[in-house]
C-alpha cells in the first residue's frame, strides 16, 4: 500500500481522530443497511447489517467485523460498504455481542481472541451466500480475525477466499500497555470507558454477581476492565493471560489462507515494534506497512479528504486474490 498522509494532517493521532470525525466516508449517497438477528448455538443473539445496495447473487461478499465497541456506524465501515458497492460486491457486518444497540442476553460478551464466534458467523455467510466470502477485521475484528485464521489452517479455505486485519493489535499486551499510557490514556482509553463500563454495569444488572462491580467502576484503563471484566467472562485467569492466549501474531505462521495484515508504522496505540515481520508469518500473509496514516485513519487529500485510501487498498488486495495474482510481502 503506497500510502502518505496529508502534509495538514502531521502525526498518528491526527490521522486517527480527523479521519473519524471529519473526513468523508463515502461518494455519494450513504450506504444504508438492513439487519437480521441471528440466534447462536449458545441461545444468544448476534446482530447482522447487510447493506442494502444492488449485487449479482454470485458477487462476491464483503464480510466487516468491527473493532472495539464498533458498528455499522463506524467511519470504515460505511466506507468499506461504499467501496464494495461501487465494486459490486455484497456488504455485510456482523456486530460483536452487545454492539448493536442492545445488550445481549447471555453472560458473555465479545473479546479480542474470539476465534469461535468468527468461525461460527463466517461459516453461516458460507451456507447462505452463493459468491465467494472475504473478510476484513478493524483492530480489534481484525485481530480475532487472524486468530481464527491461524487456528483453522488450511481449513479457513472452506469459508473465505481471503482475509485481512486493518490495525490490529496483534500483539495485545504491546498495544495494551500503549493505549494505558499519556495521551492514549488520556483520549482513547477514556473514549473506549464511557462506551464500556455502563454497558458492563447493564450486563451485571442483567447477571448480578457476575463480577465486582466496585472494581469495573475503579477501572482507569483497559488493563483494569480486562482483568474485572473480559478475562473472568471469557475463560482467561486474568489480563495477562488474555492478552497472551488471544494475540494472533504467535500463530501467524499457521495461517494457510490468502492474508493482509495491514499496520500503520505511527499507529498510536498498536507500536511498530510489535508489528510481525516476513519471519513471524506464513508465505500465505502479506505485510503493508505504510509508515502513516494513524489507527484505522488513512485521510486523504485534498481538503477535508476522505477515507477510501484503506478500503480501496484492502479491496484490491482482495480482488487479486479473486482474479488468482501473487502478492508479495510489502
Amino acid at each position: 500500500m503506497n500510502y502518505q498522509a496529508p502534509w495538514w494532517l502531521p502525526g498518528g493521532n491526527l490521522q486517527t481522530i480527523y479521519a473519524a470525525l471529519r473526513s468523508e466516508r463515502y461518494l455519494g449517497e450513504a450506504p444504508s443497511f438492513r439487519r437480521e438477528r441471528w440466534v447462536t448455538p449458545d441461545d444468544d443473539f448476534v446482530d447482522v447489517d447487510f447493506a442494502e445496495h444492488a449485487s449479482a447473487v454470485s458477487a462476491p461478499l464483503l464480510v466487516v467485523f468491527h473493532g472495539l465497541e464498533g458498528s455499522s456506524a463506524s467511519h470504515y465501515a460505511e466506507a468499506l460498504a461504499a467501496v464494495a458497492r461501487d465494486r459490486g460486491w455484497a456488504c455485510a457486518v456482523p456486530h460483536f455481542r452487545g454492539c448493536s444497540g442492545e445488550l445481549n442476553r447471555a453472560p458473555r460478551a465479545y473479546h479480542s481472541g474470539d476465534f469461535e464466534e468468527i468461525d461460527w458467523i463466517l461459516k453461516k455467510f458460507r451456507v447462505l451466500h452463493a459468491g465467494p466470502v472475504l473478510a476484513v477485521g478493524i483492530s480489534l475484528g481484525g485481530n480475532a480475525l487472524m486468530r481464527w485464521a491461524a487456528e483453522m489452517g488450511p481449513s479457513a479455505a472452506q469459508s473465505v477466499r481471503a482475509v485481512a486485519s486493518v490495525c490490529s493489535p496483534l500483539d495485545l499486551a504491546a498495544s495494551g500497555h500503549a493505549i494505558g499510557r499519556g495521551f492514549n490514556r488520556l483520549v482513547y482509553t477514556r473514549m473506549f470507558l464511557n462506551s464500556m463500563v455502563p454497558k458492563a454495569m447493564k450486563k451485571l444488572e442483567q447477571h448480578p454477581g457476575l463480577f465486582s462491580g466496585e472494581a469495573l467502576l475503579a477501572a482507569r484503563d483497559l488493563y483494569a476492565f480486562d482483568n474485572v471484566v473480559t478475562a473472568p467472562l471469557h475463560g482467561f485467569k486474568n489480563t495477562e493471560d488474555y492478552w497472551e492466549r488471544a494475540s494472533a501474531k504467535p500463530h501467524m505462521r499457521r495461517i494457510a489462507v490468502p492474508a493482509l495484515a495491514l499496520n500503520a508504522l505511527n499507529d498510536p496505540f498498536v507500536p511498530a515494534f510489535s508489528l510481525p515481520q516476513p519471519a513471524d508469518v506464513s508465505d500465505a500473509v502479506t505485510l503493508w506497512q505504510p509508515r502513516t496514516g494513524g489507527h484505522v485513519g488513512f485521510p486523504a487529500s485534498p481538503f477535508p479528504g476522505h477515507v477510501r485510501a484503506m478500503p480501496e487498498a484492502v479491496c484490491g488486495f482482495f480482488a487479486s486474490q479473486l482474479n488468482g495474482e501473487g502478492v508479495v510481502h510489502g
